[in-house]
């Protein structure tokens, strides 16, 4: 396909979307080989890893940290959330920095703000270098947060596009798990090091994959897209438009902060042993060890069920997990049945992680991108991943003073969000499984013109 053939799709010229330019991508992955595809894909999610391991360092190292530089709770308050901040300019520039540099350059500079990012903290003496070293690791993974499952879409076919997306997911929170994991047996400035692996491995894995054919086409870089279309599916790759609606990736992305997933994820360790020591110590192993195995069951149903229903399902699970950690909460403080508060909190919080690992985690990250076009992918994305990262670091920052408020009331607060969001992906979401993404963006302009 000519540049000039792929600039009009892009802009919304269409033509029949009955007759196919090219062969159905069935065809195409009879007749190709899908290995630069699985290749590319286990390149950019180390950046999803690394999402994760920035993420899960928080907890386990908090009482180390806390202890060696003489940190109050308010300074480690500011370490944790701060990683937010980062992200949040991170997000704001994200879509112009790949647009600019394309996805791989986008990828390759923000491994270099984390590596810069976890040497600053295990150098650190004092509370300042740790928040340098967090704010710079918390921008590079606001800009992978963008630019990982949207290189991943632009180059997967549209009958694994939902399965490899969500591979950024099950990454995230895999590095989130070992992070968890590894932090009770090694010190903290160990871990930090352990972060260097990831970012590592993306960088070198880079010089081997081919850049985005949907952003070289964007650029008018016919060859280099021939190239790349050619490695990643053969000479007949259709990789289409992008459909848009700004709206519902916004929608999504505040429902998946502001039901807490950054304030409980960032603080678990605290907020299990804030039920009893043994609740601390076994609700820190047994939520790191969930996270994996539910999100593989999320990779595998994302094709299968659909996005709507997964993503409703799990905000309804997150709501009754919220509940159950709330009830904990407010039995403890009128002195009720403690003897099961331990293990409300316990089992509150597994199936809060549980049923967000399976759905809300990974599907609004999905259906971003899916539904914008190429056109305007920079612009929306920014927008929809700045969103996400201001939620986060209010979630964050907020948590441990709304806990010391009400932890009870804190929790219901978090299930009433989850309820809100069936609402509005009733009312709101398209469902985008099994198409193509010009039948997304028919079905969604059909929808306008109603």
């Amino acid at each position: 396909m000519a540049i000039e053939e792929w600039k009009e799709l892009e802009n919304g010229d269409h033509g029949d979307l009955q007759s196919p330019l090219m062969p159905t991508q069935e065809e195409q992955q009879q007749n190709g080989s899908l290995q630069m595809v699985y290749l590319s894909t286990f390149v950019a999610v180390c950046g999803s890893f690394q999402f994760g391991s920035c993420v899960g360092y928080s907890a386990p190292a908090q009482a180390a940290i806390r202890e060696d530089l003489n940190l109050s709770l308010s300074e480690y308050s500011m370490f944790g959330s701060i990683l937010t901040i980062g992200a949040m300019f991170g997000a704001v520039t994200s879509g112009r920095i790949a647009d600019y540099i394309g996805r791989k350059g986008a990828m390759r500079m923000s491994a270099y703000f984390c590596i810069i990012g976890w040497i600053a903290i295990y150098l650190s003496k004092e509370s300042l270098s740790l928040d340098i070293g967090r704010v710079l690791r918390g921008y590079g993974i606001g800009v992978f947060s963008y630019v990982v499952p949207i290189f991943i879409a632009e180059i997967a076919p549209k009958n694994l596009r939902g399965r490899l997306t969500t591979l950024n997911q099950l990454l995230i929170v895999t590095g989130g798990s070992v992070a968890f994991l590894l932090g009770m047996i090694v010190t903290w400035r160990t871990l930090a090091l352990s972060g260097l692996i990831p970012c590592t491995t993306l960088l070198v894995g880079l010089f081997f994959v081919p850049e985005s054919p949907r952003w070289l086409a964007k650029v008018g870089q016919e060859k280099e897209f021939l190239s790349a279309l050619q490695k990643l599916r053969g000479k007949n790759a259709d990789i289409s438009t992008e459909a848009a609606q700004i709206q519902i990736g916004v929608g999504l992305m505040v429902f998946q902060q502001f039901g807490g997933i950054n304030g409980i994820g960032f603080f678990a360790s605290e907020t299990f042993a804030s039920a009893g020591p043994l609740a601390g110590k076994i609700g820190t192993i047994a939520y790191a060890c969930i996270q994996v195995p539910i999100t593989v069951g999320g990779v595998i149903l994302m094709d299968k069920s659909g996005r709507r229903p997964l993503i409703m399902v799990s905000a309804a699970g997150t709501s009754l997990g919220c509940f159950l950690a709330g009830a904990s909460f407010f039995l403890k403080s009128h002195g009720l049945l403690l003897e099961f508060v331990p293990v409300l909190v316990v089992v509150g919080v597994l199936i809060f992680i549980a049923f967000f690992s399976i759905g809300m985690g990974a599907v609004p990250w999905v259906i971003m991108s899916e539904i914008f076009p190429i056109n305007v992918k920079g612009i929306a994305g920014s927008i929809v991943v700045l969103v996400n990262w201001l939620g986060a670091w209010v979630v964050s920052f907020t948590f441990n003073f709304f806990m010391s408020w009400s932890s009870s009331g804190t929790f219901f607060i978090y299930s009433l969000i989850s309820l809100m969001t069936i609402l509005f992906v009733v009312k709101l979401v398209p469902e985008t499984k099994g198409k193509t993404l010009e039948e997304i963006q028919a079905s969604i302009d059909s929808q306008r013109d109603i």
